[in-house]
């Protein structure tokens, strides 16, 4: 009999694949109507992470620990809430920021701590607002509106260049995937033998369409699942 899919062992969420919660939350503190006046007091680097994450220490004795912009340092000064300064690594609520600024670690819903934009070296831009909510242009393109009072990081997230440095060795590759649970490396499907995967089977055949049913059994569904479009796009 043959084995399960690997797209099918992953699914069903096993200890094998499940990811182990070492990370560190990165969440801006609950709203509050004051501005909160603080220093940047250290640098964290993350496991599973490119960016790094700094920690803030406010002057009503809290401390908050969320994605670095890029430029920042320890020692600088930091606003947060209205009224904050449109300053690099401030963090401000949308209505108060000025359009084309760039902006990261954006809350979707009013408290929730900042779950847009976290990878390193993005940002959205702030294209317009009016009296009700804020148009955003995130960095593959697409427009969203989001709410006036919800809160955003100036600037860009920090370790913009980390993807453009080489991993020289197999074993770093293996150790970096293995911190953001990605098994890697991975066995291609034609690679395989046909009771291992749909797309196995021998070396000289002339293989089959990589779009699948969205309605296909669990042992079909790998590939392009309900794929609207394949193939190279034209450039005109």
């Amino acid at each position: 009999m043959a084995k399960r899919l690997y797209s099918q062992r992953r699914g069903r969420g096993t200890n094998t694949f499940k990811a182990k919660l070492k990370g560190i939350e990165s969440k801006y503190l609950m709203q509050s109507e004051e501005l909160l006046k603080g220093e940047i007091t250290d640098f964290i680097k993350d496991t599973g992470r490119n960016a790094i994450i700094q920690t803030i220490g406010f002057n009503n004795g809290q401390k908050e620990q969320i994605i670095a912009a890029e430029g920042v340092f320890i020692g600088q000064k930091i606003e947060q809430g209205q009224g904050a300064k449109i300053e690099v690594g401030n963090i401000v609520p949308l209505g108060e920021l000025p359009e084309g600024c760039p902006i990261f670690n954006i809350e979707k819903i009013i408290g929730d701590g900042g779950t847009l934009i976290k990878s390193s070296g993005s940002y959205a831009l702030l294209m317009a607002k009016d009296n009700k909510k804020v148009t955003i242009k995130m960095p593959s393109g697409k427009l969203i509106t989001l709410p006036l009072d919800v809160r955003a990081t100036i600037g860009n997230v920090s370790c913009g260049g980390k993807e453009e440095k080489p991993f020289i060795k197999a074993g770093t590759k293996f150790f970096a995937m293995k911190a953001k649970k990605r098994f890697w490396p991975t066995v291609r499907g034609v690679a395989m033998n046909a009771v291992d995967h749909p797309f196995g089977g021998a070396q000289h055949h002339p293989g089959k369409s990589k779009s699948v049913s969205r309605n296909a059994p669990a042992g079909r569904k790998v590939g392009a699942i309900a794929s609207k479009r394949t193939g190279r796009r034209k450039k005109n």
